[in-house]
């Protein structure tokens, strides 16, 4: 009775299962499903393959997967993969998004169609009725590069006709030249022919770099890490690949139907070569799509013109110019600027970032000139130091801009040769000290101007809390400039708890939690205004920790690098042009004395102090 229950059970599922299917198939499917199965089995039907997603052909037309005899490389092989993997760990990708992209592609890749039977393109030796399909085929071509002028009786472009035939290239020619093999004993090419190759070859190889299109590290550029790692010994395998994006133009994708589209010689005939390379250097680093923007290119042929201009009206008012050697403090600042220029450009033309080296090079350079001229006041420019920005300036731009710099060199500078051949300036190990220490004016100088805006502005609306401000239309008035130049109170104790928890090596903080503890426990988290001071010690330790983990741990000393009263009252007179005000003067606001000058204005103090790097 029991097994029949479960017989009667069992059945009932059944018929309420087939319910659910009918529910979900028609019968008329379900027959078509039953028939096909039927007939795959009898072999009346036959199993096929669909893509993943729709494929289009460029004639326009739905592609469908085809049965067709194929060759197959299998680059997933484990022991291959090691040398593939291993190559790549060795490599110059300039940038992670390339690295990812090339591990992401060995992770997958496996069996590769490397066969097609129409086109252009390489017979395959072993099975002559098909040809390599085009992005497994020349993956080591730059190795041909390297012997292709001795093929081609010294004519790069092989037109005329070759001492060498193709079928003198056999397998132990090309092992000899490109794999250390042993002397092609069979070989009717003279012996020196196939020496200098080989000497060729040793000398260029490996490649350091290969510049090319991002969309071909899914294949193309990773067949040619696996090839290498094949063919050539270690010390042959590639050292660098250089990817890009694709480029728009005007912020819009390049296309003939619609007219957003330039050649190049197009784009040289409207805005010069100079100004296209200025505009292409421009539009963009790394491996997103750069952008040529029309604006730029007009913009550079203007700014390239008016820098003419001033290198002529500079030459001839050179003999006006203070001569010596660099000796005011914006002498040695401007002279720091150069040093920073050229270190800082070179390494981004090391890396290939030209917007980067355009930035240092050409825009900061000249930012850096103009803050230099406005500096120097009345005692002028020092010749020596203009002479190093011309000369300096026009090696930096000539990668980029050569006619334009050329022009400078030779007809302006009156130099010899060319600048192409001048070679790299030399110059001194920048003073990052210094550097901050002009930032620190500069940035005074602005607070200083709404500083003292501020006060005027209350002053004509009246202050209720205090006395009132001078105002510019006094017979006198002056300025008292406010320097605290160590942390100290509250400060000083969230600096010294930040000192404690970060590491110099990593330049990483502990968590937060620590760090939260560690105030708490504090002398300010004992005070029991606790939770108004920390309002304002959050926003401070949250300020220090990123800027120790950008400049390091000097950032969490209690002092700046540099003295600030030494720094401003050397650039008095540029404070005083900057803010309008003809009696300035730079006091410490640790000494009572000095506090004393301020009179009743000394509220103010109170309600603003200063602290390090904010006078």
């Amino acid at each position: 009775l029991i097994i029949l229950l479960y017989f009667l059970f069992f059945l009932y599922l059944i018929v309420n299962f087939l319910h659910f299917l009918c529910a979900c198939i028609d019968l008329n499917h379900l027959a078509t499903i039953t028939k096909f199965f039927g007939s795959t089995l009898s072999g009346q039907a036959i199993i096929y393959s669909e893509p993943e997603k729709r494929v289009m052909s460029r004639s326009g037309d739905e592609c469908v997967v085809a049965l067709t005899d194929q060759w197959y490389i299998t680059y997933g092989e484990s022991e291959w993969k090691k040398l593939a993997d291993e190559c790549l760990s060795n490599m110059n990708l300039y940038s992670d998004e390339t690295r990812h992209g090339f591990e992401h592609t060995l992770s997958w890749l496996n069996q590769w169609a490397c066969s097609r039977s129409f086109g252009l393109g390489t017979r395959i030796p072993w099975d002559e009725q098909f040809l390599v399909e085009s992005l497994s085929d020349s993956t080591i071509y730059m190795a041909y590069y390297t012997v292709a002028h001795h093929l081609q009786s010294g004519d790069m472009y092989g037109s005329g006709e070759s001492a060498i035939k193709p079928q003198q290239l056999t397998d132990d020619v090309w092992d000899y030249i490109f794999c250390g093999g042993p002397y092609p004993k069979s070989t009717d090419i003279s012996s020196s022919l196939l020496e200098r190759m080989k000497q060729e070859f040793e000398y260029w190889y490996p490649f350091d770099l290969r510049v090319s299109g991002k969309d071909l590290i899914q294949n193309h550029l990773t067949f040619c890490i696996y090839n290498h790692t094949a063919i050539m010994a270690k010390h042959h395998w590639p050292r660098g690949f250089r990817c890009n994006g694709h480029i728009m133009l005007n912020s819009e994708k390049m296309s003939k139907s619609t007219g957003n589209f330039r050649t190049l010689r197009q784009a040289i005939e409207e805005f010069s070569a100079d100004a296209t390379r200025f505009s292409l250097a421009d539009a963009g680093d790394g491996v997103d799509d750069a952008n040529f923007v029309f604006e730029t290119a007009n913009a550079a042929i203007l700014r390239l013109t008016k820098e003419i201009a001033w290198y002529e009206d500079n030459l001839a008012a050179e003999s006006s110019m203070r001569t010596g050697p660099p000796s005011t403090y914006a002498d040695r600042v401007f002279a720091n600027e150069i040093n920073i220029a050229v270190q800082t450009t070179e390494q981004n033309y090391t890396n290939y970032m030209f917007r980067e080296a355009l930035k240092t090079g050409f825009y900061d350079l000249q930012a850096a000139r103009d803050e230099y001229r406005f500096s120097c006041g009345a005692g002028g420019c020092n010749r020596d130091l203009v002479w190093r920005f011309m000369d300096v300036q026009t090696r930096l731009i000539a990668p980029i801009c050569p006619h334009y710099a050329e022009f400078i060199w030779r007809e302006l500078l009156k130099k010899d040769g060319f600048v192409v051949n001048a070679g790299w300036p030399t110059a001194d190990a920048p003073d990052l000290t210094l550097k901050s220490a002009n930032k620190y004016l500069q940035d005074s100088i602005v607070l200083m101007r709404k500083l003292l805006q501020k006060q005027l502005s209350g002053s004509k609306k009246g202050n209720k809390k205090g006395p009132p401000a001078a105002s510019l239309t006094d017979s006198k008035v002056t300025g008292l400039i406010y320097v605290n130049e160590q942390f100290d109170s509250w400060e000083a104790e969230c600096l010294s708890i930040l000192q404690k928890k970060f590491s110099r090596d990593t330049r990483t903080f502990a968590p937060e939690s620590e760090i939260l503890q560690a105030l708490q426990q504090s002398s300010v988290g004992q005070s029991s205004n606790f939770k108004q001071v920390q309002k304002r010690c959050m926003p401070f330790l949250r300020f220090k920790k990123e800027e120790a983990i950008a400049l390091g741990a000097q950032a969490l000393d209690l002092r700046l690098p540099f003295g600030e009263i030494e720094v401003l009252k050397e650039n008095l007179e540029l404070i005083k042009r900057q803010i309008g005000l003809e009696d300035v003067e730079i006091l410490s606001a640790a000494d009572a004395d000095s506090l004393a000058r301020a009179g009743p204005l000394a509220s103010l103090l109170a309600q603003s102090p200063p602290s390090p790097g904010k006078p």
